[in-house]
């Protein structure tokens, strides 16, 4: 049986003295780097957490980081990645329902602080604390037990624990590795936010390799386009938003980004421009496209060399099922669908989660019948290439990040001057997808429509994350448009929003 203890410890006897981490100007061996993760075991252990307590992380991308996700789990604990982009109300309401007894944080936990039992800020009193303890002798563990929890939006409005056990994590870790043919001397950019399990999942397999991981605290394209020129990056794993962004930092201030040889971006939705441009700028560079999710510990498919298939058909495609998963479309009575027809994509394999923590029901939901119900909708051709063309559920993936519109309808209907709310993804040239809302309103708000958005943005800000706010609220008088049973048509209403957007960008020509 395999858990987190295994990479960590075949890093230390295999690949000692190579260098593991990157972080600025501190750089630690693989010896060090599991003597340190050994030693954070003790410390967790000497504060009274036992087996299955949570340890809650609120940080920026930095060596702790990667030494709490791997050596918490390795002694037995889970550890609860938190996203700092959320506003404080909805950290509170992840940290009341999973009860960390420790939160670990580079910032101001503010009131998370009351809800656990210790704050322990990094990186001072992390490093007193590590120095001080003893390494720990790391105890035996099923590969089944709970290593992970990842919180992902809910379509209720509530955020849902995704649990991923020890072998979860360990299954994708061996996914990626052949998926992307990692090999011991591959040096990987860590920029995605290492809170989410796309950020920081890659990482088991190069560890196990014995690969380097440079830390990059937060996304800069220059500073990216800098560490791949002054540190040989050879991989990284940005979402979208990213490419693009390094795309033009590249085109203005060209560096030798010669040693790069893989760009895999996943995450968000992708145009086929931006391929096209990413793959011109980088080459010779392979730009691959990776389709998963937090309930697959990340990765699902691959589409390796997107940059051969420019002027093809199958540009767009997320690509086949990688080893160790099965991938089928299927229909809403569970039959599977023919190639080419659209279905609910379907998953079924070691790295799938085990359902959402304290919530039965929605775990019932999506596990069935031994598959992940992924609730996008998609079509497989013959040759078997994935492409996602819509989703079921009301998901919206704006610059990596999932935003799901019942949340800020919710919020927005809290105002006193909205009625209805109606929230829906549009097309983003810079995220991907934007949040976009249209709200009634009483006939007297009207004619103050840019007051009225403005107020509603703040209302937003003061509830939720940045990156869930609406970039553009349309206010109308009149209902939202409503099917039969009464649920507002959001699809029509899309259409209804593309349909002039192309219009107004005809006439702008």
């Amino acid at each position: 049986m395999l858990t987190l203890q295994a990479p960590l410890e075949h890093a230390q006897a295999q690949h000692g003295q190579r260098t593991a981490v990157i972080d600025g100007e501190r750089r630690f061996t693989y010896r060090e780097l599991y003597e340190r993760c050994r030693r954070l075991a003790g410390c967790l252990s000497s504060l009274g957490l036992n087996a299955g307590d949570r340890v809650a992380l609120l940080a920026a991308n930095c060596h702790a980081y990667l030494e709490v996700f791997c050596g918490a789990p390795a002694a037995g604990m889970v550890v609860v990645p938190l996203n700092f982009r959320l506003a404080e109300p909805e950290l509170i309401t992840i940290v009341r329902d999973c009860r960390p007894r420790i939160l670990i944080s580079d910032r101001d936990p503010g009131a998370l602080a009351t809800l656990v039992e210790r704050v322990v800020m990094l990186p001072d009193e992390y490093e007193t604390l590590l120095q001080a303890a003893s390494p720990m002798r790391l105890p035996r563990l099923d590969e089944n037990d709970l290593a992970a929890l990842f919180y992902t939006g809910g379509t209720t409005g509530l955020p849902k624990g995704v649990m991923l056990t020890h072998r979860n994590l360990v299954a994708n870790a061996f996914h990626k590795t052949i998926a992307c043919t990692l090999v011991q001397d591959d040096v990987y950019l860590a920029a995605p936010a290492m809170f989410h399990v796309a950020g920081i999942a890659p990482l088991l397999g190069l560890i196990w390799l014995g690969a380097t991981i440079v830390m990059v605290p937060s996304f800069d394209p220059e500073l990216c386009l800098d560490c791949v020129e002054g540190h040989g990056v050879t991989l990284m794993m940005p979402v979208p938003t990213m490419v693009a962004a390094m795309v033009d930092a590249q085109c203005a201030r060209p560096r030798n980004v010669s040693s790069l040889r893989m760009i895999g971006h996943a995450g968000s939705p992708i145009s086929n421009e931006a391929i096209e441009r990413a793959h011109e700028t980088f080459k010779p560079a392979e730009i691959a496209q990776f389709y998963g999710a937090t309930e697959t510990s990340s990765i699902v498919t691959c589409f390796r060399d997107e940059g051969a298939a420019i002027g093809s058909p199958l540009l767009g495609s997320c690509g086949r099922p990688v080893a160790g998963v099965e991938v089928r479309v299927e229909r809403p009575d569970g039959s599977a669908c023919e190639p080419g027809e659209i279905g609910e994509i379907t998953v079924r394999g070691a790295n799938v989660t085990i359902g959402y923590w304290n919530q039965p029901e929605a775990t019932a939901s999506a596990l069935r019948d031994g598959r992940y119900h992924t609730g996008d909708l998609g079509r497989i051709t013959h040759e078997g290439f994935l492409f996602v063309v819509d989703r079921l559920k009301d998901m919206i993936v704006s610059g990596g990040e999932n935003v799901y519109s019942i949340e800020v309808e919710d919020v927005l209907c809290q105002h006193t001057a909205v009625r209805e709310a109606a929230v829906f993804g549009v097309p983003d040239d810079r995220w991907g997808e934007a949040v976009h809302a249209v709200v009634v309103v009483a006939p007297e708000r009207a004619p103050e429509h840019t007051a009225l958005e403005a107020m509603l943005k703040h209302h937003c800000r003061s509830a939720i994350a940045g990156y869930k706010v609406p970039k553009r609220i349309e206010a109308r008088t009149e209902p939202l448009p409503k099917s039969g049973p009464g649920k507002v048509l959001k699809r029509a209403l899309r259409k209804q929003y593309l349909r002039q957007h192309m219009e107004t960008a005809t006439e702008e020509t």
